[in-house]
């Protein structure tokens, strides 16, 4: 199998994650942006090429205004920008819906898409779940992700729940999921991270569950 070519794309570590309602509760923020950022670095020593995701909900809008400070990027993330990082601002979830993300990738030769960033149970799952139908592997790095606290109509959830949920989701069908020292790891080897896959995930799904007593 051959070495995979990568992108790292770092998903709207933004201000407005840090703060306020869409705070960033699991793995909290304050564990997270740490491994956003050691990703980074390991990329940039790497060369591998980044691309700087941010959300925009338009000017005016309660959160993700163009023209306001949640808008920007972390100073952390911002400081390590280079002219080389493809910037993109996106409106959907996804990071290739409505962008030029998929085109980019494909121009420069990438198959392996990386993401860390925010959150979890959005714009990484539906970029993931996307990626998929384009023809990239998908990445994530469980440890330099995270997700918020939900409830509505349908139910609730806390953010740690939904964040190790759909790790395993994900790692079951749309991506292959790791830290961000393993990640580093096989960076260095030149190697591909392997993920798990849907049947495999169910029929270990059913023996484990199998072997708890039922209440």
């Amino acid at each position: 199998m051959s070495a995979p070519r990568r992108a790292l794309v770092v998903i709207d570590v933004q201000q407005q994650y840090f703060s306020g309602p869409l705070e960033i509760q699991y793995p909290p923020h304050a564990e997270s942006l740490p491994r956003i950022t050691q990703a980074i670095d390991a990329a940039q020593t790497a060369d591998i090429p980044v691309l700087a995701i941010q959300h925009t909900a338009g000017e005016g809008a309660p959160v993700f205004d163009p023209t306001q400070p949640g808008f920007q990027l972390h100073p952390d993330v911002a400081q390590r920008e280079t002219q080389d990082w493809k910037s993109v601002v996106k409106e959907y979830g996804s990071i290739y819906a409505d962008t030029d993300v998929a085109s980019w990738l494909r121009e420069h030769d990438i198959d392996t898409v990386t993401l860390v960033g925010y959150m979890t149970n959005n714009c990484v799952l539906a970029s993931a779940v996307e990626g998929e139908g384009l023809g990239f592997s998908t990445e994530v790095l469980s440890d330099a992700t995270g997700a918020v606290n939900l409830a509505n109509e349908a139910g609730a959830a806390d953010a740690k729940t939904i964040h190790t949920t759909l790790m395993t989701l994900l790692n079951s069908n749309w991506a292959s999921v790791a830290t961000t020292q393993e990640w580093s790891v096989a960076l260095s080897g030149l190697e591909r991270l392997t993920g798990s896959d849907l049947g495999s995930s169910a029929v270990a799904g059913a023996e484990s569950f199998r072997r708890k007593p039922r209440r």
